[in-house]
């Protein structure tokens, strides 16, 4: 297939690309930037100069295209007014990429976050929240996946806090940027609060195989590590920094407190058993120990 990629040259996007073309697939991918044409160029995908606002650039790349995988967001959350802008781009540009693929038959493969199942892990059948700070993205991939019913084989990639790749990325990623800024690896709450994670090679492997054979409507968990503590992450984090651990309110963390003070465990056993999809890469606490002072 010949694959128009949102978000290609990100953590879990490069690692998309390379396991589309492993698999004998094409990808062409959105950049924003000449460096991130290049760095496209390098890995042998064929770059789309524009971004998620561009909403012709969008148009004129799905034209051409056998199915999109849409992963771009800005993942700036400074605050709540940016975190919501982001939100708001992303949903209209989903809007339009949806758009120019009704009635193709073409699969449309998008993301968000695992649900909250109160007292136990989330599976796939359980449904986004479409409220708290980013609701937004749960009501855009809710409209992506009613495409199902208007020729579009739309499905969603349900990622975990922490989408990880040699001690970086997600939530954890997060923490660990908080914590060289602050002198002090922190956690809200007592800590006993589980985060899933998955590393960035297997999540890439789940979006391919939805990419090829999801059925329209579906969802799926990209979830290794069913839930680790929130304490045991900063543990490691403040280890391998040589910082110490405290806990601090959930307020500390701005917009995202709520979202990291949760308990959010998942399960992704369904996806294994449908889609045949195994991860074989390092778990979170396993890869954080590549993080270095």
């Amino acid at each position: 297939m010949r694959v128009f990629i949102t978000g290609g040259t990100g953590l879990i996007g490069s690692a998309v690309v390379t396991e589309l073309l492993d698999h004998g697939h094409q990808a062409l991918a959105l950049a924003r930037s000449e460096a991130s044409a290049e760095k496209l160029r390098a890995a042998g995908a064929e770059p789309v100069r524009g971004s998620l606002a561009d909403h012709d650039v969008l148009r004129a790349a799905i034209a051409g295209v056998d199915g999109v995988i849409h992963l771009a967001f800005s993942n700036d959350f400074s605050s709540p007014e940016a975190l919501a802008a982001g939100i708001a781009e992303e949903a209209a540009a989903l809007e339009v990429i949806g758009a120019a693929l009704v009635g193709s038959n073409r699969p449309l493969v998008t993301c968000s976050g695992t649900p909250v199942a109160e007292g136990r892990p989330a599976t796939e059948d359980d449904p986004l929240s479409l409220d708290g700070p980013v609701g937004g993205r749960s009501r855009a991939v809710t409209a992506a996946l009613s495409l199902a019913g208007h020729g579009v084989r739309a499905s969603a990639v349900r990622l975990p806090r922490t989408v990880h790749k040699d001690g970086t990325g997600g939530f954890a990623g997060l923490l660990t940027q908080i914590a060289r800024e602050n002198g002090a690896a922190t956690y809200p709450g007592d800590g006993t609060q589980r985060w899933p994670a998955v590393h960035a090679a297997d999540a890439a492997a789940l979006f391919r195989l939805a990419l090829e054979k999801a059925p329209a409507g579906s969802s799926w968990h990209a979830v290794d590590d069913e839930g680790d503590r929130i304490r045991d992450i900063v543990d490691v984090i403040g280890r391998r920094l040589g910082l110490p651990v405290v806990a601090v309110p959930a307020e500390t963390f701005g917009p995202l407190g709520p979202i990291f003070a949760a308990d959010q465990p998942a399960s992704s056993r369904r996806t294994r058993d449908m889609l045949g999809w195994t991860p074989t890469h390092p778990s979170l606490l396993a890869d954080l120990e590549n993080i270095t002072a």
